[in-house]
């Protein structure tokens, strides 16, 4: 008797590249989000998405029911965590558990790459819905108006709920 389902040949391999044709990269809070693994094919099992963050970039005071995981590929990030700032370097991880109250930024006078996965999946489809597609990873942000600023800030924060997370 096995322990394990049967393979489910309807799942294919995923080979994922910021770089690819065909791969969404979104601008938001002055970042750039590359999606490189959505929870549409992962069957809603997690995300991982490519976090590119500019001198003075990250979000603000948040927290979730899903696990999020963050490795630092470039530069440093400042995480701060139940009101604790904690600095990450390229190389580390962090998680943050469900629930608990964070923000990241990046202090660090330099541009900042992380790769984010979230369990289970969500994240990755709130960003598409609330964000602004750009041409690639480095793509420079819109200029958005202030009418249009505070759409894209009133469409996260009516959202938010549906993809189970508050800011604070």
């Amino acid at each position: 008797m096995t322990m394990i389902p049967d393979d489910d040949p309807s799942r294919s391999l995923t080979v994922a590249s910021p770089d690819a044709p065909g791969t969404t990269h979104i601008s938001l809070v002055g970042n750039t989000y590359t999606m490189l693994i959505t929870g549409e094919q992962t069957n809603g099992r997690y995300c991982l998405i490519d976090m590119r963050v500019p001198d003075g970039g990250g979000p603000p005071p948040h927290r979730h029911d899903f696990e999020e995981m963050f490795t630092i590929l470039e530069g440093e990030i400042e995480f701060t965590f139940r009101g604790e700032k904690h600095v990450a370097r390229a190389g580390s991880t962090v998680n943050i558990p469900a629930n608990a109250p964070h923000n990241f930024r990046n202090v660090s006078g330099a541009p900042a790459r992380m790769l984010c996965m979230c369990t289970p999946a969500g994240q990755d489809e709130y960003f598409m819905r609330i964000g602004d597609v750009v041409a690639g990873p480095d793509a420079p942000a819109p200029r958005l108006s202030a009418d249009e600023l505070a759409e894209r800030r009133r469409r996260a924060a009516e959202l938010a709920p549906a993809y189970r997370s508050e800011f604070l």
